[in-house]
């Protein structure tokens, strides 16, 4: 029966697999749940390294005593990123609703001496975008700008803090700017990092997993659509089941992409699988953006889509101006890497280095655990004809790097290590074990069982009831002296003619030996059972009959010389 039962327990591991049914049990976002609440407010440690791009020869290129703008990077400026989704309500689609909160911390200590109060020379963002966006406009809106940018004395290139270009700095242009374009901006302050950090009026829904718990944590619709506004098609456009980064589609294959959405790159990015690893002492993947992931359709039909208004940008940059208010914003890999050759044509000291600016993501395959994170992008401005724009013009047609940052997560905090490694590298491992030790156990087991049962049955006969001619159980002990052992019908029969013969050749010889010294020599030997008498008999037993035997003088001899031993030849 146990046997039986150990074999139906590893059935049940086989078939329903308990381990699978209690981590989808955990990866379900529900109120409370443990792997919820990671997603909620993650434990990790997310960094955002940022690097500047230092014009040196700034005051030689607006001069124009130089043609190429010379830029030197600076950094790392680090924050740190404390992710969080504040929850509205679960809805009754299997979804839930949600507002997402980046804010950013100073960490100075991992900035690498680098201080946010260094001062550099970076583009003036708000004369730049203000003069790309009226360089279109009627000849009225343009002669009003050029009269303010004169008496402002505004320069394409300005002296500021590393603060004041990355959080923030004020510009009577901006604070002019609604003047021109009513409605276009509604601050008062630029900084790349700041703008790329706002999510003011943000609010997505994302999927609990549980009508599927491979998706639960992905995105369902952002600002309330599947889509990007600022994108046709929906290649461009969709953000339906991508990842923020914090949790990733779960259950993946090895050879299966999957969807990466951060507000700052402006559309959902595909990543693929190229290795397999260990990060953290747990098993992933390793991610990468797809070869021209940033083209326009050069090499990608499909990608035509991300040609704003007509305007494709060469391969290696996507506009992005409708995500940055209007700015002529473009994204690109750190010192335009994988980019076309135009891109570096009026720029000198950039240095596109494979191992140190391409992106790549280690994520745990089963959970879509993220082990390792580095998202690296360049921001840029992406210039048209703007020689109508006073102190401007030498920035046409330009495509100018300002900054490039790395979202970077090192490690899983050791807390969340040890349990992960409790879920995905112990429990398996307990279950497979488990169900192979029941079913060895419950085969052994039956066949014990069988055994038992079918030799009980073959030598049931064998009962020693069933021998009451057995000689040996006469003694309760079976254990017997030395020639007390009971000997059977023939070998009794067998004595009985040995002594015969013996007596007859002893009263022969008596006869015919006439000295009577030599009667001594032949004594009866009465047989009896003891030890000294079973010593010296020793009985050769070869089957034959004893009828017919006759007494011969020189065997005669021999039982004389033996002592009373008695052999029978044929």
């Amino acid at each position: 029966m146990l046997g039986f039962f150990s074999l139906a327990a590893g059935c049940f591991i086989l078939f329903l697999r308990p381990y699978d049914f209690f981590f989808n049990q955990k990866a379900v976002f529900q109120d409370q749940g443990e792997i919820f609440e990671m997603w909620r407010k993650p434990e990790v440690e997310l960094y955002t390294k940022v690097y500047l791009f230092n014009i040196t020869n700034a005051e030689a290129y607006m001069a124009g005593t130089e043609d190429i703008i010379k830029v030197k990077e600076v950094g790392p400026y680090v924050y740190r990123e404390a992710l969080e989704h504040k929850i509205v309500n679960f809805n009754e689609n299997g979804t839930l609703s949600a507002i997402p909160f980046h804010p950013l911390t100073w960490v100075e200590e991992l900035s690498e001496g680098n201080k946010e109060d260094d001062m550099l020379f970076l583009p003036n963002i708000a004369l730049l975008s203000i003069a790309n966006v009226v360089s279109t406009k009627d000849f009225m809106t343009r002669f009003g700008l050029n009269n303010l940018i004169t008496v402002t004395n505004s320069q394409p290139l300005a002296r500021m803090t590393a603060r004041e270009f990355m959080m923030g700095y004020q510009s009577p242009l901006m604070t002019l700017g609604n003047t021109f374009l009513p409605g276009w901006i509604y601050f008062d302050k630029l900084g790349l990092i700041d703008r790329m950090y706002d999510f003011n009026g943000d609010f997505e829904t994302v999927f609990t997993g549980e009508t599927d718990v491979t998706i639960s944590g992905l995105i369902d619709t952002y600002r309330g659509s599947t889509d990007l506004p600022q994108w046709e098609g929906k290649h461009c456009s969709n953000v339906q089941y991508a990842s923020d980064g914090t949790k990733f589609k779960s259950g993946v294959g090895k050879n299966e992409s999957i969807l990466f959405y951060r507000k700052s790159l402006c559309r959902a990015a595909p990543l693929i699988p190229v290795e397999e690893g260990v990060r953290s002492g747990i098993r992933g993947y390793k991610y990468i953006f797809p070869e021209h992931m940033l083209d326009n359709g050069k090499y990608l039909e499909d990608n035509k889509c991300f040609c704003r208004k007509g305007r494709c940008l060469p391969d290696g940059l996507i506009d992005v101006t409708d995500c940055y208010y209007g700015f002529p914003i473009a994204l690109s890999y750190p010192h335009f890497y994988q980019g076309d050759q135009v891109l570096f044509s009026k720029v000198q000291g950039l240095h596109p280095i494979k191992e140190q600016h391409e992106t790549r993501f280690w994520i745990q395959p089963e959970s879509g655990l993220p082990l390792d994170v580095s998202s690296k992008f360049q921001i840029n401005m992406a210039l048209g004809d703007i020689t109508n724009i006073n102190n401007a013009e030498r920035f046409a047609n330009m495509y100018l790097p300002m900054l490039w940052f790395d979202i970077r997560m090192y490690t899983l905090p050791p807390s969340l290590e040890q349990r992960f490694k409790l879920y995905l590298n112990v429990l398996p491992i307990v279950e497979q074990v488990a169900m192979y030790l029941l079913f060895v156990t419950g085969a052994c087991l039956i066949f014990l069982t069988v055994y038992i049962l079918t030799f009980k049955v073959m030598f049931k006969s064998l009962d020693k009831n069933n021998f009451p001619n057995d000689p040996w159980s006469e003694k309760p002990n079976g254990i017997y002296a030395p020639c007390e052992a009971p000997l059977d019908e023939k070998i009794l029969k067998l004595n009985h003619k040995i002594n015969g013969i013996y007596d007859t050749i002893i009263r022969d010889e008596m006869k015919n030996n006439r000295n009577s010294n030599d009667l001594d020599k032949y004594m009866a030997v009465n047989q009896s059972d003891s030890d000294e008498d079973c010593k010296y008999l020793e009985v050769v037993d070869d089957g034959s009959e004893f009828d017919d035997v006759k007494p011969q003088p020189s065997k005669v001899k021999d039982l004389s010389e033996k002592k009373g031993s008695v052999h029978l030849a044929d």
